[in-house]
């Protein structure tokens, strides 16, 4: 079992299609709109980096990591995020997706962020805090645009904000994520990473 990490547009085909039918169980699409397995699924300004958990060359986990400038409370900070975690449907309840995001936290640290910001549906949030993650209590992402705003706060959204702290700008930004609405804006394709 090993992790393996490509630029999105960069992954074999061979993986990309598995990690695509993987998408494809856990957050199936309507009919007639599935994507062809070279089309991107994130904007590239986003610099899309994939990490897949593969064993004997299947995939049994899969994220992206998402990853932009951002301004909050007047500090500039690079910002990045996790977006499409997935375990294979038969290799749950093995850590697999544990290892996986675990792996994630770090290569941020590695990418030289300052900071990693996303939401989680709240039962996943003792998940996500078993791999380093913490939770911002009161702390809504504002995806979309500014034109378009898509915030994590919204009716019918049970979400909660995770966050990691990893250079010294970062940290001492920290309080400032407490208790606020962050402007993340990714875009019109990753609405909310």
């Amino acid at each position: 079992m090993q992790i393996v990490s490509f630029p999105e547009e960069a992954t074999p085909f061979e993986l990309r299609v598995q990690v695509l039918e993987l998408q494809e169980q856990a957050w199936p699409s309507p009919p007639r709109s599935v994507a062809p397995p070279d089309a991107p699924t994130h904007d590239p300004a986003l610099r899309p980096l994939s990490m897949l958990l593969v064993a004997d060359g299947v995939v049994l986990a899969a994220l992206d990591i998402l990853s932009k400038e951002i301004v909050h409370a007047g500090a500039r900070l690079a910002a990045g995020g996790l977006s499409a975690v997935v375990t294979r449907r038969e290799a749950r309840g093995r850590g697999h997706g544990r290892h996986l995001v675990a792996a994630a936290r770090e290569e941020m640290i590695a990418r030289r962020l300052d900071v990693g910001l996303f939401t989680c549906d709240s039962p996943l949030q003792a998940f996500y805090g078993s791999t380093g993650w913490r939770v911002l209590p009161g702390t809504v992402l504002i995806g979309g645009t500014p034109q378009d705003p898509f915030p994590s706060d919204q009716p019918g959204f049970d979400k909660v904000t995770m966050a990691g702290f990893f250079s010294p700008e970062g940290r001492r930004a920290e309080a400032s994520f407490r208790d606020s609405r962050v402007e993340l804006y990714p875009g019109e394709i990753d609405r909310l990473w």
